[in-house]
Parts: structure tokens; sequence; C-alpha cells
């Protein structure tokens, strides 16, 4: 594909095709960021996977023994009881020399603030062009829409990419990436029509060789269809799209027919614990996971330079084609 860098702006030139892997949780692992990154994409370590500061710093650390490319480090703010100390692993993200960070979630104005005083460089995630605005207005460098399309956190709004992405193109004064539904060439192709300087994929990445997840849930993905995911936790304004599987639904029938409405219900269902527990035993029905509805467009497990090779060449032959289209007027 002719390098779409050479005409994005300064800030995107980090990679040399503009695929950039989701920070996941308990996936975004040193091995998944570094072979994304080799394979020409933006590879990202997912912060909080690790239990301090400290092992956050000896994963950066390892990874720069698997890659000499640029990676990124994504923080994500989200409710808790005890919220994890977000400055020091954005201090430790400092201190390690990372120049690109994503972050995601609730009131992320300080730890924005911090990373931007560091001469970071900020990509934010919105589902909506009013946070978007807002993460703007903080300083961010670049954003990642994403359209409900996508896994885990949807947020409440349900409208789609193509929607989202027109109204980011014709509103939005810093670059953008999309994120939500793509998994190949057509979808980046689509993005970079729409206005997007790229596109984010997680789902995608899940089936990948590199994948620190188990084969078993890998073949799930390839298995499954657009039909195979629910959302949950609306109820408390949390909605999350996971896969569907038996305690997923479960969860749903509490938080539908429950007359208390308390969350204490369903949490024993939802347990971020038995969540990572499915990608080591390979049972997808042990418990909650995220993935999207662009399953239905996953029909193989390849290496990550295998997928984003082929995700440039298709992006290129899709130009081609629909600029075959266009016929001008002389020869009419």
């Amino acid at each position: 594909m002719p390098r779409v860098t050479h005409k994005m702006p300064q800030v995107l030139t980090f990679y040399a095709v503009p695929v950039v892997q989701g920070g996941m949780m308990h996936i975004g692992t040193a091995d998944l960021a570094s072979a994304v990154s080799n394979a020409g994409g933006l590879g990202i370590i997912t912060a909080l996977i690790f239990p301090t500061p400290a092992a956050l710093r000896d994963e950066i650390r390892r990874c720069r023994t698997l890659t000499k490319k640029p990676f990124a480090v994504n923080i994500t703010l989200l409710p808790a009881m005890v919220p994890p100390d977000y400055g020091a692993y954005a201090q430790a993200i400092i201190d390690e020399g990372i120049k690109i960070v994503e972050t995601a979630g609730n009131s992320p104005g300080p730890v924005i603030k911090q990373l931007k005083k560091a001469g970071i460089i900020v990509l934010h995630k919105s589902t909506t062009i009013r946070h978007a605005q807002s993460a703007v207005k903080l300083g961010v460098d670049f954003l990642s829409i994403d359209g409900f399309e996508c896994a885990g956190h949807v947020g409440e709004s349900d409208i789609t990419n193509f929607i989202l992405l027109g109204r980011a193109r014709q509103t939005l004064k810093v670059p953008f990436i999309a994120s939500g539904g793509f998994a190949d060439g057509h979808g980046l192709a689509a993005a970079l029509l729409l206005g997007a300087s790229g596109i984010n994929m997680g789902t995608r990445f899940m089936a990948t060789v590199e994948a620190p997840v188990h084969q078993n849930i890998k073949e799930a993905i390839v298995k499954s269809d657009e039909h195979d995911t629910t959302l949950l936790l609306r109820r408390w304004r949390n909605t999350s799209r996971l896969f569907k599987n038996k305690v997923a639904l479960d969860a749903l029938k509490i938080e539908k027919e429950s007359q208390s409405g308390e969350f204490s219900e369903i949490a024993p269902l939802v347990s971020g614990k038995r969540g990572k527990e499915v990608f080591v035993n390979g049972d997808p029905e042990h418990g909650v996971w995220t993935t999207g509805p662009v399953m239905g467009l996953i029909h193989d497990v390849p290496t990550c330079d295998v997928l984003v090779k082929r995700i440039e060449k298709e992006a290129e032959q899709a130009f081609k084609e629909r600029s075959a289209l266009i016929v001008p007027e002389s020869k009419l």
C-alpha cells in the first residue's frame, strides 16, 4: 500500500501501516505489543494488567528487548472501590521514556496533564463527540473514536461508526483514528475515506498467534459471528459488550429482572478474575470476556506480521478498485 503516513499529521508518523492495537485488559502484554509494532503497526501495553508501577516498568523494558520499533502504553481510568494509583503508573511510563500513551475512561484530566508536561503524545479514546471535544480541551494530541460496534466499554449513546466518524471529521480539530468493527483492509480503506487517519483493532488482534490467549478462545472467535455478543451493565451506565455465553446471559437476566437494582447480585458473575481465567484455561463459558461483533469478519489466526501486511495489501486493492469507478467526463 502506498504509505499513508506521508500525508498524515506529524504526530501520526510513528507507524508504517495505520493500524493500532487496542489496549486490552489481560491481553496487552509485551508479547503482543512488540509483535504488532514489528509488523509495522503500533502495539500497546495495557498498564493496569500489572499489579504495580514497578511491574509495568519491567514489562516496558521486556518489550524493548522484543522490538526496536515504537510502542505505546494504555491507561484506562474506570470506576473502582479502591482505584489504582494512576499517577504512579503514569510516572513509571514517563520514567521509562515512553513517547505515546493511550488514555481512556473517566476524569482523565490529571493523568493527561501529567503526561503532557513530560512531552508525551496522548491518544484518548472517546465514544461521543462531546467527550472527544472535552479531551481536546485537555490537550490531547489525537483521538480514538469508538463506535457502538466496539468491544468492551461502548458508552451510552449507541452511535455507530458510520455516523460518529463523519461527525468527528466535521467537528474535531485534531486527527483521529477509528475504533470498533475493524478487521481487514476494506475497513481501513473505509475509515480513511471517512476522515480517520488509521484504525484501532482489539478483537482482531486477539485472534493472532502472538496474542497471550488460549488457542480455544482464538478458535471460539473464529467460529463465532456478528450475533455472538451481548450488552451488559447498562443498568449501571457502564455498558459493556461481551462474548455471549451462559455466564453473560445469566448476568443479563438478573440485571433485567432484579427488583433491588443492586450490582452485588451479578458481581460474582462478572468477576474480572473469572474473565482473566478464560484466557488461561481456554473455556469460553467460564466467565465474561470482551469481544466485538467484528468476530463475523474473522476467519483465521495469523501472525501479526501476516495480518498487518494483508490489511495493507487489501486496503491498497480496495482503493484501486473503487477509484476505477470514477470515469473522467471526457470519456463518457
